[in-house]
């Protein structure tokens, strides 16, 4: 996956004024196909409209005369434009011993074009303020998109067919062994994290040699480093022509003025040769495979997958309600099982993963410390066995398509998954407006079918299933990473002619109006506040509670007592048991859950906005009434010990719990591990957390915040029914034994992992408090700093160097303390380069100013990129509850703009050097001491101020 400047794109399984008489001319040069919108030219409000209580997709499908595919669906809700490409090539279009080559090639596309120079398209994007910009490999297709503000929809048009018209004539050996380097470290984030070695093993057993899903999407070590630059070439010619792809744009634009755009940029790519469609007869597995792997892991996993259907063929809606039946969530069958009443599990899932060339149906149990797989395997045998028997009851087999239901709308409410949906219906089904007959296969769908379907897909003896152990892990042989080949000047390929106006980036049509949404906001006779943001135009709300009960409210020799807390919440009511409150959510198609966090603890809800009033009343039930039954209690406490157990194993994880206990210092509540230690989970009793919340939920210390479809008078009405009467307590909040953050020293520190294929890496130190008045231009200066993917220290580590798959830097800013910290993973033996470089480019940042084209791009990357950053519900319902629980005021966000606005490159320089000292960092890295310690010792020699300690997952070794 090409990281994103936004960092919220899903990873890959991969972040000239036009003339009139062009204008004109490209207009007709398009030949419409379909269309779904009641008038192209007047732009509906939103994407989807009711007829005859279906839903429609407001849409209008074209096609180019060279083949390219064009789908236009207009949406006035947010200024926003979707620009989003697929081009139809992934893993089923490789070639025997290149396994990974699509996804390689996906992150080739981002080195630069024959019109715009390597690593200067993700600056332009972050220049422009977009988002979700990005690209992805699955098995049947990669692709490319952004999200813009509507201003500049031709920008992304630009930037997007010089991608796909001219990437072959500027790539290069220099660009391929430095993406190649990319790929194999994301290939080893994936071997670093607990139970990575399964999926090449389960992908071997599934599909024979030679077919298109046989490996998985990201490649092995040494077919990554096998390919050459003609294999590129040959690649892009064949399958990146504009007859192989579908552009999609969705939000806010004129069609008519979109269509002549695309005609000018995309119209005049040359069209290749037909593409064969993809084929492969789909495996049948008639004698069960078992497998065993190990790895370094604590807890057994078990494995299971079947081949089904193909995506849209009869039995896949099936499948799909049948999985979440068995383990769809809180209330499905094997969550009931294994989880709550067996605890056998500490956690199931199950999906059916619908493909082109035929699909998978898979479960994952993770098993409880002592408990045997068999055992596990028993009871899922049992319910499937029953599944196929009798069916699912009409109970679940409702809950199901309303989830189905709820996720399709939202799918809707972004420009980006908007996009998406248009172009996975497109490929997929042939038809871009397929959402109404796709809610109609599930509607259809009966407790007779779905019982065949089980019956006939997931016996026994067609499954694979791959139990993964505790033990060594065996990784293929080590692939060495050759050297970087020099530069040198290629002979010009191309495959489209050279247009120097190309050269020209096209403004902005107008200026952007940066209107970002404004809160009603409401204080009730006891303390609550309501803040509420209408949203209408799709049926969907969003709600959040948060209340001031994080981390840093836990009593000293109690840590963990509030994640304790909230994860109670759930388990039972003085109304409700805990598989009454997963039913009702399950009925209403509402994931209810509660998050923890350093200040406070969210409990939230997103759905259809007609279930938000039930919604709403079961929300307030387990916030206001909970239980606390201690047989609850003692399965919460097995739980939570075991999930204490799964931290230490992700490196990712842990190297963030050792950094903060290193920033803070263990006795200050934020640098404790949030889940606690192993003897205050055994110590919290349902008295411990009775008293933390009548101590700190209590409606002066809450918010509860509202996004979406819902009637401000109905709200009221239905906020003071169910929260009015919750009573704030005449004692006055507990007293915090507050530790002050201890000063910190540079220093390394290194938890061992013996055998990791890379260093988790983090660097951190104090911050203070949010509001501090110079928190705009410490933003804007980390964005330079390490912040975005543009960002010099990523820039260095990842595009130059290859060290890394990306490394971020972000701040964070508490209600009394903030945090500089890092997230990522660096190659094992390129550690001490990373930390020394890492250290370099902080020096540099802190010694001189930033020059002014770089001020201007980052700072709009965090100005314009506003809207985006907040284009549902559910985003902007959590950046609302933030700023109220850090005690930001009520006009934080409207505020905002402004105070970026204002940032120069001396006060970014001088916020750098007031917070970011490199005497004080800490870099602290989870890896494999015996590759670490001589390269750290060299770096000591270099660097004397930097201390190098071994520390446990629980603190300093001892000597």
């Amino acid at each position: 996956m090409h990281a994103p400047a936004s960092l919220r794109a899903r990873a890959a399984t991969r972040l000239v004024r036009h003339p009139l008489q062009l204008f004109l001319l490209g207009a007709a040069a398009l030949c419409t196909l379909s269309s779904q919108a009641q008038d192209p030219i007047a732009m509906p409000a939103t994407a989807m409209r009711m007829e005859q209580g279906r839903p429609v997709l407001n849409y209008e499908k074209v096609r180019l005369a060279n083949g390219l595919e064009l789908i236009l669906a207009p949406d006035r809700r947010l200024p926003l434009v979707s620009v989003n490409l697929w081009v139809h090539a992934g893993p089923r279009n490789e070639a025997p011993g290149q396994t990974g080559f699509a996804h390689l090639f996906e992150h080739l596309m981002f080195a630069g074009s024959r019109h715009i120079p390597r690593g200067a398209m993700d600056r332009i994007i972050d220049a422009a303020g977009g988002t979700d910009a990005n690209g992805t490999t699955d098995f049947d297709r990669t692709n490319y998109f952004v999200t813009l503000p509507s201003n500049q929809l031709e920008l992304g048009l630009w930037l997007k067919s010089d991608m796909l018209g001219y990437m072959i004539d500027k790539i290069d050996a220099v660009a391929l062994s430095n993406q190649q380097d990319v790929v194999r470290n994301e290939r080893r984030l994936s071997e670093n994290r607990p139970y990575g070695v399964v999926e090449d093993v389960l992908f071997q057993a599934l599909f024979p040699a030679g077919h298109p899903y046989r490996a998985a999407v990201i490649g092995s070590h040494a077919d990554i480093q096998s390919i050459k630059l003609a294999d590129v070439k040959d690649f892009a010619r064949r399958y990146y022509r504009p007859n192989n792809a579908t552009l999609v744009l969705a939000g806010d634009f004129d069609p008519t003025r979109a269509k002549a755009l695309v005609q000018k940029y995309f119209g005049p790519l040359r069209q290749g040769l037909p593409v064969p469609p993809a084929q492969a007869t789909q495996p049948r597995i008639e004698q069960e495979q078992r497998l065993s792997v190990t790895d370094r892991v604590e807890l057994p996993r078990l494995t299971l997958a079947w081949h089904t259907p193909a995506v849209f063929k009869p039995s896949d809606a099936e499948l799909d309600l049948a999985a979440r039946v068995l383990a769809g969530g809180a209330s499905s069958r094997l969550q009931q099982r294994l989880v709550r009443e067996l605890r056998l599990a500490q956690s199931v899932s199950a999906s059916q993963a619908s493909l082109s060339l035929g699909s998978l149906f898979s479960m994952e149990v993770l098993a409880m410390p002592g408990q045997s797989l068999a055992d596990i395997e028993a009871v899922i045998n049992a319910e499937i066995q029953s599944l196929a028997e009798q069916g699912p009851s009409q109970a679940e087999l409702a809950q199901a398509r309303t989830a189905v239901q709820t996720q399709l709308m939202q799918q809707l409410e972004k420009p980006h998954t908007l996009a998406d949906l248009l172009n996975y219906y497109n490929q997929q089904a042939g038809d871009p407006g397929y959402l109404a007959q796709d809610l109609q296969r599930y509607q259809d769908a009966t407790v007779e079918s779905v019982k065949a379907a089980v019956a006939q897909y997931l016996g026994r003896n067609h499954r694979v299933v791959v139990q993964a152990l505790p033990g060594p892990q065996q990784l293929a042989a080590e692939i060495p990473t050759p050297p970087p080949p020099k530069a040198s000047k290629a002979a010009a390929e191309s495959i489209n002619p050279p247009a120097p106006w190309r050269k020209q980036q096209p403004p902005a049509s107008g200026a952007l109006d940066l209107q970002l949404p404004t809160a009603q906001r409401r204080t009730l006779p006891n303390g609550l506040e309501l803040i509420h943001v209408h949203r209408p135009g799709l049926p969907l709300a969003s709600v959040v509670l948060a209340v001031r009960a994080g981390q840093s409210a836990n009593p000293q020799g109690l840590p963990g007592l509030h994640a304790f807390t909230a994860a109670m919440l759930t388990e039972g009511s003085q109304q409700r048991s805990a598989q009454d409150i997963a039913a009702e959510a399950a009925r209403l198609g509402l994931v209810l859950q509660t998050t923890p966090r350093d200040d406070d603890t969210l409990i939230s809800f997103s759905g259809l906005s007609r279930h938000f009033g039930p919604g709403l009343a079961l929300l307030a039930d387990v916030a206001l009434h909970p239980a606390f039954a201690s047989t609850d209690v003692q399965r919460l406490r097995t739980s939570q010990l075991t999930a204490l157990g799964q931290l230490r194993e992700d490196p990712n994880t842990l190297v963030s719990v050792v950094g903060r206990r290193a920033a803070f210092g263990p006795q200050h509540p934020l640098g404790q591990s949030p889940l606690g230690t192993e003897a205050s989970i055994k110590a919290i009793d349902s008295e411990a957390l009775r008293g933390f919340w009548q101590g700190h939920y209590r409606p002066d210390q809450a918010a509860l915040v509202v996004v979406g479809d819902v009637d401000p008078n109905t709200l009221r009405q239905q906020v003071d029914a169910l929260f009015g009467a919750w009573q704030r307590p005449d004692t006055p909040l507990p007293q915090r034994s507050r530790v002050p953050a201890q000063a910190t020293q540079a220093r390394v520190v290194v938890v061992d992992k013996p055998g990791a294929p890379q260093t988790a890496l983090s660097v951190v130190t104090p911050l203070p408090p949010a509001g501090m008045p110079d928190a705009a231009a410490l933003n804007v200066g980390n964005a330079a700093m390490g912040g975005l993917f543009t960002s010099r220290i990523n820039h260095l580590l990842r595009e130059v160097k290859g060290y890394t798959y990306g490394l971020y830097t972000q701040t964070q800013q508490g209600r009394e303390i903030g945090l500089f910290s890092t997230r990522g993973s660096v190659r094992t033996d390129a550690t001490a380069d990373a930390i020394a470089l890492f250290l370099r480019e902080v020096r540099d940042m802190r010694a001189q100013p930033m020059p002014g084209p770089e001020l201007q791009r980052v700072r709009n990357a965090l100005l314009l990129a506003l809207p985006g950053e907040l284009d549902t519900h559910q985003a902007l319902a959590t950046h609302l509850a933030s700023d109220w629980a850090r005690d930001l005021p009520a006009d934080e966000l409207k505020q905002l703009p402004q105070r970026l606005r204002q940032v120069s490159a001396a006060s970014a320089q001088a916020a750098l050097r007031a917070h970011i000292d490199p005497t004080h960092l800490i870099f602290v890295g989870v890896g494999d001491w015996a590759q670490l310690q001589p390269q750290l010792e060299q770096l000591r020699a270099r660097q004397p101020q930097l201390r190098l300690e071994r520390w446990s997952a629980d603190g300093p070794a001892t000597p």
